[in-house]
């Protein structure tokens, strides 16, 4: 692996001596990018439902996260891509370590992409490096943008792409934050002995015309102290456009996996179902939707086998709730969205949504897939609770953008039969600046 390592640069090297050779000036070939956000929480009783004692997470802090990147392309077939990342959180109880009692953190100044896309990404190409994988709704596999340091994986993926379809496959593995520390991934990390590898063939077709119709294949490995992982997640993604629907749309995605979680058999599963309508003749553009999520639980974690869901890299903010309280494992979520847009830069959402274990046998996960919520009680109510999120997105100016919610969480039976009950309060507001 070293000489592999060792053998990638100089031949990256290579390729771009040789494209910039019959190139004009370099610097008229580079394409900047610059992005500085910062967000303003304020989060009471969120994760542990306790008005009696203050937590860690019962707080007001300030986030901030600025990008500076750059783009070159020498040449048709050849792209280059760098950009460094700096976030912080200031003003909190908690130590600023990133994931540590739910910290965002810092991060000083890192790399957060560098690759080399090889071919023409219209037809066939090859990308090679630090990069961003998105695929579908990105409830399995997406960036996090919501979290201040999002997720990049350092991935080979190739790309084709004909005239109704287009297919991706790669290998990669995440890149995990480490304050003041270079972030690596397990590929790069020979200290790791966790070796995590996630692969996937991701295939999307427009061969009916008012819909994307897409297959998937995601292979995940993970070696742990209490056993290795290895399992395989097969789905399906059907989602139809509104333009070609007379004003609806819907979406149904259908999930399966099997293999070994920490040396137990796996067998597991998850859906969505989704439809909506908009009135796009309408001067607000209105939406209004029905959604309903499942994923499966363990009623019996001491059986030898694992039924619950395994949520993988997701972008779980915008699917399950603003407060970031569930992800998609051992949950039932009913939604009622409406969306308008009320000016042509303003665009507004509200939200309710209701949520049920799958079984009280298995625990309630939070959005980061791992975090419980509260101790096992196999004898609880399932309803864990109602959420209502409200938000207002505003472009103020060509480059700025402001987002202000605000998200309350009505305590369920489920809380009540386990402990503290105390209803949950969330606001925010984020300015983006972009060039």
């Amino acid at each position: 692996m070293h000489s592999v390592r060792a053998i990638i640069p100089f031949t990256l090297l290579s390729i771009a001596s040789m494209a910039a050779e019959p190139s004009a000036g370099i610097a008229d070939q580079l394409k900047w990018n610059f992005q500085a956000r910062t967000r303003g929480e304020m989060r009471s009783n969120v994760y542990d439902f306790d008005s009696s004692r203050s937590a860690v997470t019962d707080d007001s802090y300030l986030l901030t996260r600025v990008r500076l990147g750059v783009e070159w392309q020498p040449v048709e077939w050849l792209k280059f891509t760098v950009q460094g990342q700096d976030v912080r959180e200031a003003f909190s109880k908690r130590a600023n370590i990133p994931l540590q009692n739910g910290a965002e953190g810092d991060d000083s100044f890192d790399l957060r992409l560098a690759s080399v896309e090889i071919g023409n990404p219209q037809q066939l190409s090859l990308k090679l490096g630090r990069q961003v994988l998105s695929y579908g709704d990105e409830r399995l596999v997406g960036p996090l943008e919501w979290l201040n340091f999002s997720r990049t994986f350092d991935a080979a993926k190739f790309h084709y792409q004909a005239k109704t379809w287009w297919l991706d496959a790669f290998t990669s593995s995440v890149v995990r934050i480490r304050r003041s520390q270079f972030n690596q991934s397990d590929w790069l990390n020979d200290a790791a002995t966790r070796n995590e590898f996630f692969s996937g063939l991701y295939f999307s077709s427009q061969f009916l015309p008012f819909q994307a119709t897409d297959l998937y294949a995601f292979h995940l490995h993970e070696e742990n102290p209490a056993g290795t992982s290895n399992f395989l997640t097969l789905g399906t993604r059907m989602k139809g456009d509104a333009t070609k629907l007379a004003g609806w749309d819907y979406t149904l995605e259908l999930v399966g996996q099997s293999g070994q979680v920490n040396g137990q058999e796996l067998t597991a599963y998850a859906y969505h179902l989704e439809g909506g309508y908009n009135w796009l003749k309408s001067a607000w553009k209105p939406r209004l939707a029905l959604e309903y999520s499942m994923g499966s639980g363990d009623s019996d974690p001491n059986d030898g086998r694992v039924h619950t869901f395994q949520n993988l890299f997701p972008t779980n903010h915008p699917p399950y709730g603003f407060m970031d309280t569930f992800s998609w494992q051992n949950m039932h979520n009913v939604v009622v969205r409406l969306a308008a847009q009320p000016h042509a830069k303003v665009k507004t959402t509200l939200d309710f949504h209701s949520f049920w274990l799958t079984t009280t046998g298995d625990a309630w996960y939070r959005a980061n897939g791992t975090t419980r919520v509260r101790a096992i009680n196999p004898n609880a109510n399932s309803h864990a609770g109602c959420e209502l999120d409200f938000s207002v997105n505003a472009k103020l100016s060509q480059h700025l953008e402001m987002l202000v919610g605000y998200s309350h969480f009505f305590a369920g039976a489920y809380l009540a039969d386990t402990g503290a009950s105390d209803d949950a309060d969330f606001a925010y507001l984020m300015l983006t600046l972009n060039y």
